[in-house]
């Protein structure tokens, strides 16, 4: 696609996000008592903003213009925030997690892929480099501990090296000369039929074998082409096709990356703020002291005396020069120490009047309140970053002329107005120091005053009794320690894709007839993705969206929890540390050691963040009795210390505890659910994503090297591996893909018996132990 293309791309998502805040201001500031009514206009919205965002992410991902980047990472971080109020709305509404919108998508004509939620790609193109340096880092710890083995590479000798290149050069000049002498060949030839055709004259059997020859040729050099792949796929030298078609993508993704940075580069080079500071701080500096000095004077001729200069805290000239008359400037200067006063005076008699009120009224219910007025949307922390990135879009690209940037390069006047803020606050600060040493003089001189200057002492800052052992420590030491004692491991490259599974059309039907359905895997996908993707991967988000702090998957034996766990770091390059009970065991014992060793986990995931600290087993930690087997083990040492833990972490750091569990019913619910405070039911996969193009059967069969004939009957896998999970069908494969039957594949093609033998000496997930997990 070309650059007009993403232009048009974003101009149409800004018009739809215009058009979608407008709704938003008409709808949802009316209360509304009808639920169905509520959820359908929050569904809709939810369905509109996921395809703002689809755009504008494709947009911003493939566009070069860095300053058009800039605002469209603006509304983007907007719409993913409000897409996640919007959520927490619908999951209050109806009480669950998992919502089914297949008869809104129906209304609108769309596809459930249109409400896949992408995972945006500048959450690591932004940072590639830190991440590839941090993979090098940790390589290097692990090789060192004896933890990871280098894979042995053995150099080539020079004489090899002169050889290799020998046979390839000598190879090349046999092929040209072997072109060569058949093209001789066939010149003569043709001069030979040529001179006999001319002789005999034509013949229509000539015509109809020259026919047939041509056609065989054609025939044979397609069949030979498509073995030539085969073979080529089979050796593992060229890729299959469904692949080729991803590599061209990230061939085209690779480019768009190297002009943007060279885009970037051309950027760094031009200096336009210095250039700002040169010609314009002198004049940005003298209209700023006339307008303070003549603020001055003004206030002295109406109140009699020069004001007060305000501190850094209250604004410093930022104050003075709002745009309000000296009266008013004069007036809030002199109240504020009244109104500090009369503040402190309100809480304390707040306070007075709350006890009293506890002792003797008990609180009234507030439910009935809010059924008579209905429901109301909550307020937004995004909908002013939508509008604010939607008014610049408007005062900046929407009416110019893009036709003739072929550079896609900057704007300099664009980024003059952006620098000349800074410039101005730089400048400030010293007109500051200026006028308030000239404000002194001014009082000393015509008041005969002196500036009474408060000194305020500083107050005690209280700072928690860190560990004396850690005060002095670097981040990377304790990086270090924590690879070295194996609390922080790498994590698996594996995306949120690759964790295939279709979505449900039976959701709402079922829920008209009061059955709740089992969640199909593309639900879990989504919520993976809502909960624990979009937030760690953008601090923007992170800090004003709905906090999630710990996240719980549940779910029987090889249904992909620790795959889901491996994809949130992948997508969002978040550093892995694992506090699995059986991890930690024999580990800085003791109550110290425990503190020591989650003070260093926090230290470390806050400062490298994002971070993920991953529990496995974790019903073991809340168990209500801890088996004889695992009393040396002592799985609940973390019971107590973990809500401390959740309680250290605030909205600016992007850390998230996960837990996964098979047994969640063996564990105390009340403490257990106090912790995780989003829970996510993971179901056996069904039949849609069983069987389908590139879904569980073909996905696996395909990735471990097998081909797919018409002897191997899918839908009968499927049908079969009813109640078997994703790790069942991936171990059925694997014990019959083995090295010697790849070997035989070609003229033994893979048959359904083969995999149904293997698959009927495992155990599948039975109703009942599904029914303890609803």
């Amino acid at each position: 696609f070309s650059i007009s293309t993403y232009n048009k791309m974003w101009t149409d998502a800004q018009k739809d996000l215009d058009i979608q805040l407008r709704r938003e201001r008409e709808e949802f500031l009316q209360p509304e008592k009808d639920r169905v009514k509520v959820f359908k206009m929050l569904a809709a919205s939810y369905i509109k903003y996921m395809q703002i965002f689809r755009n504008l992410e494709t947009a911003h991902d493939q566009l070069v213009h860095w300053q058009k980047r800039t605002v469209i990472r603006q509304v983007l971080d907007g719409v993913i925030g409000r897409i996640l109020e919007i959520k927490k709305e619908m999951v209050e509404l109806e009480n669950s997690e998992f919502h089914y919108l297949d008869n809104i998508l129906e209304d609108l004509k769309l596809l459930p892929e249109d409400i896949e939620v992408p995972v945006p790609r500048y959450f690591i193109k932004e940072k590639l480099e830190v991440l590839q340096q941090r993979e090098k880092i940790l390589d290097q710890i692990l090789f060192n501990a004896g933890l990871q083995t280098q894979k042995c590479v053995k150099a080539m000798t020079f004489e090899e090296a002169i050889k290799v290149i020998q046979v390839a050069e000598r190879a090349r000049q046999g092929r040209h000369r072997a072109a060569f002498m058949k093209q001789i060949y066939l010149e003569e030839k043709r001069e030979r039929q040529t001179k006999l055709q001319v002789q005999m004259g034509p013949n229509p059997d000539d015509a109809a074998t020259c026919i047939q020859k041509v056609w065989r040729g054609y025939i044979q050099r397609k069949k030979t082409d498509k073995m030539r792949e085969e073979e080529m796929i089979f050796l593992g030298m060229s890729l299959p096709p469904h692949l080729k078609a991803i590599s061209i993508s990230q061939m085209h993704t690779g480019q768009m990356n190297v002009l943007q940075g060279e885009v970037q580069e051309r950027h760094k080079e031009v200096f336009i703020k210095d250039k700002l500071r040169e010609t314009e701080g002198l004049d940005i500096k003298e209209t700023l002291q006339d307008q303070i000095g003549q603020c001055f004077i003004e206030c002295r001729h109406i109140i009699g005396k020069f004001p007060d200069y305000p501190t850094k805290a209250a604004g410093g000239s930022m104050a003075i020069l709002s745009q309000k008359t000296p009266e008013q400037v004069a007036a809030e200067l002199a109240a504020k120490k009244e109104i500090s006063l009369q503040k402190k005076a309100q809480k304390k008699k707040k306070e007075k009047e709350g006890k009293e009120k506890m002792k003797g009224k008990k609180p009234q219910k507030t439910g009935k309140k809010e059924e008579e007025e209905g429901w109301k949307m909550a307020p937004s922390n995004f909908l002013s970053i939508m509008e604010e990135g939607n008014s610049q879009y408007k005062a900046a690209w929407q009416n110019r002329d893009k036709g003739c940037d072929f550079l896609q390069d900057h704007d300099p006047e664009l980024i003059k107005e952006e620098k000349r803020e800074e410039v101005e606050e730089e400048i400030r600060v010293q007109v500051d120091e200026l006028m308030q040493q000239k404000l002194e003089n001014l009082k000393l001189a015509v008041d005969g005053e002196k500036s009474d200057k408060q000194k305020k002492g500083r107050k005690s800052e209280k700072v928690r009794a860190a560990m004396m052992s850690l005060a002095h420590r670097t981040i990377d030491s304790l990086y270090r320690e924590l690879v070295e004692e194996g609390l922080l491991i790498k994590a698996k490259t594996v995306n949120l894709s690759d964790y295939v599974g279709k979505y449900s059309y039976l959701g709402t039907t079922l829920r008209q007839v009061d059955i709740e359905p089992m969640p199909c895997l593309a639900d879990v996908r989504q919520l993976i993705a809502l909960y624990g993707i979009l937030p760690l991967g953008s601090q923007t988000v992170h800090e004003k969206a709905p906090l999630v702090k710990a996240l719980l998957l549940a779910g029987p034996t090889g249904v992909g929890k620790k795959m889901l766990v491996h994809a949130i770091c992948t997508e969002t390059g978040a550093n892995l540390f694992n506090l699995s009970a059986s991890n930690i065991a024999g580990k800085y014992p003791g109550k110290n050691g425990l503190q020591m060793m989650l003070h260093m986990v926090l230290k470390v995931a806050k400062q490298l963040q994002p971070s993920v600290v991953w529990i496995g087993d974790t019903e073991k930690i809340f168990s209500k009795a801890v088996p004889k087997a695992e009393e040396e083990m002592n799985p609940k040492r973390l019971e107590k210390i973990l809500p401390k833990f959740l309680k250290a972490l605030k909205a600016q750091d992007r850390v998230l505890l996960v837990g996964t569990t098979n047994r969640p019913f063996d564990a105390n619910l009340k403490p257990f659910c106090k912790v995780y405070q989003k829970i996510i039911l993971i179901p056996r996969p069904d039949y849609a994503s069983r069987f389908g193009k590139y879904f569980l059967w073909k996905h696996i069969i395909l990735q471990n090297g097998g081909a797919i004939t018409n002897l191997l009957n899918i839908s009968c896998l499927a049908k079969v591996s009813d109640g078997f999970t994703q790790g069942h069908i991936i171990q059925a494969v694997q014990a019959v893909l083995s090295e010697l039957r790849l070997l035989q594949m070609t003229r033994k093609p893979l048959r359904t018996a083969e995999f149904m033998t293997s698959l009927a000496r495992q155990d599948p997930v039975y109703r009942e132990e599904e029914e303890i997990f609803k």
